[in-house]
């Protein structure tokens, strides 16, 4: 594990891109042990966790009282773990319809306080992408401005599964056009644009990411737990 490696690679896209501005580095502890996400709290270039599972979160975030890092839900959120999520995390950054949206305002409602929130947006076009249409994304943004328990914050995808670099930059792209248009309809900054992982978050910040969801690449292959047949 060697964050300031790609913490390098994240500021020499920045310097490719022309741009002064900061990257959020998220580490994705999705599957990884107490013991590997404490190696990756100390690295000060580290800004965040991104956790995928409600379930899997709560049990490691307990070992993290004092953590100076945000906890972010980066994974679809099923509406029966709204609750627990809006418990345990600093952020929900896969909003993905108004119903979903609702929910969590009310939730947090409820538990007295107002909820950052990305919206995902699924631009590869994949099916098995989560995120909401682009199509109906503009009727998503007026939904979720229009709660008073969210904050939105900015949007959220994930590039296609393809080596077409030109097609991955085109998925990134029409997500920059629409925060770029969400910006103009609400008048609010949205300064998170989330989008590159381990394998192409450098054609990400050419695009205009400011954060970026590093997993394998930080921590190295995942093992999952063999499935009894």
């Amino acid at each position: 594990m060697d964050a300031e490696i790609i913490y390098s690679r994240i500021q020499d896209a920045l310097t490719r891109a022309g741009r002064r501005d900061k990257v959020i580095f998220a580490a994705v502890s999705k599957t990884r042990t107490v013991d590997e996400m404490r190696e990756a709290e100390k690295f000060s270039c580290i800004d965040c966790f991104g956790e995928n599972r409600v379930q899997e979160a709560e049990t490691k975030r307990a070992a993290f009282p004092d953590s100076r890092l945000a906890w972010r839900l980066i994974g679809h959120l099923q509406a029966n773990k709204a609750r627990k999520a809006v418990e345990l995390f600093d952020s929900i950054d896969s909003i993905d319809s108004p119903e979903l949206a609702q929910r969590v305002d009310r939730i947090a409602g409820e538990l007295g306080r107002v909820m950052p929130v990305l919206l995902e947006v699924n631009t590869s076009g994949e099916a098995s992408k989560s995120g909401i249409d682009p199509q109906n994304f503009t009727a998503l943004v007026d939904s979720v401005m229009g709660l008073k328990n969210l904050r939105l914050e900015g949007l959220m995808t994930v590039g296609p599964l393809t080596d077409d670099e030109a097609r991955i930059r085109r998925s990134f792209a029409q997500l920059r056009g629409l925060i770029d248009d969400a910006r103009t309809r609400t008048g609010s900054a949205l300064p998170i644009l989330s989008m590159g992982m381990s394998d192409d978050f450098e054609l990400a910040i050419l695009e205009g990411s400011t954060m970026v969801r590093i997993g394998t690449l930080l921590f190295g292959p995942r093992h999952y737990p063999a499935q009894n047949s």
